[in-house]
This record gives C-alpha cells, structure tokens and sequence, in this order.
C-alpha cells in the first residue's frame, strides 16, 4: 500500500472511531456501512459497528477509555487497509466521507473544534507552505535561488 493510501486509512479510521461516539454518528453510519460492506454483509458491518459504538460508550470516563479506543482504531485500520488493498477505488468515497465528516469526529460536545492534523503528501517541498482556511496580507520574502532540481 502506497503512503497517501495508508495515511487516508489512518485518517479514515480515526474519523469512523471519533464519529461512532457523536451525535453525527447517525448521520455518518449508512455511508460507513456502505463503504465496508462492498461484498454484501451490511447486517454484519452494522452490528460490529454497533457494539463498538456501545463498547465505546459504556467506556467514556473509566480507566480502559483509552485502550478501548485505540483497539477499536486498530480494527477499522485493519478493515480499511484491506479494503483499499482489495478495491483501489474505494479511496475516493472514504476520502470524501473524511473530507465531510472529520469536523464533527473532531468536534467536542460543544461543537469546538477538537487537535487538527494537517499533512504534505507529493514530493519536497521548495518553499513556505500555508495550511489553514484564509490568508491575507501575506509578504513571501524569497533569497531567490533556485530549488534544487529546477
């Protein structure tokens, strides 16, 4: 599996294991099925699904809280990697599943905004790189070589 493709998993899993314990976990839950259950097993996605969200739950505040997460995290990791080996087009709904619901897996009760994780993907990088949601006023002072390979 290729970089891009592995850190989608990660995100995708991490998104589907934040959604399960919010209220947009409903909305959120026939576009999960969907994308795992590809073979035709919903019944069984949704029912995995399903008690994972209330392993989760009846978890929230107690020692394990933490642990229980991450083994859940694993196990859609696990499930996502295969999916993306077995069916490369997969890719596209996942990313756009994460694209549509990863404010409100990393939202808290209060609707703030939870860690955000940004990445670079696609080769060096040969000068500043901005990553947020507007920019103004930006001055760019360059010492004007060239990058490396130009």
């Amino acid at each position: 599996m290729d970089a891009e493709l592995a850190t989608l998993a990660g995100t995708g899993a991490t998104t589907v294991v934040s959604l399960l314990v919010t209220e947009t976990w409903e909305q959120a839950k026939q576009r999960v099925i969907r994308l795992f259950a590809r073979d035709g097993e919903a019944a069984t996605v949704e029912g995995d699904l399903g008690e994972s969200r209330d392993a989760l739950a009846a978890a929230t505040g107690a020692a394990d809280e933490e642990a229980l997460t991450a083994d859940v995290t694993a196990m859609v990791l696990l499930r996502l990697r295969r999916l993306l080996e077995q069916d490369p087009d997969a890719a596209d709904e996942l990313r756009s599943l994460v694209e549509e619901f990863a404010l409100a897996a990393g939202s808290d009760e209060t609707g703030e905004a939870g860690a955000v994780h940004n990445s670079i993907t696609g080769g060096a990088q040969h000068g500043p790189v901005f990553q947020g949601q507007s920019f103004s006023n930006l001055t760019i002072h360059s010492s004007g070589a060239a990058a490396p390979d130009q």
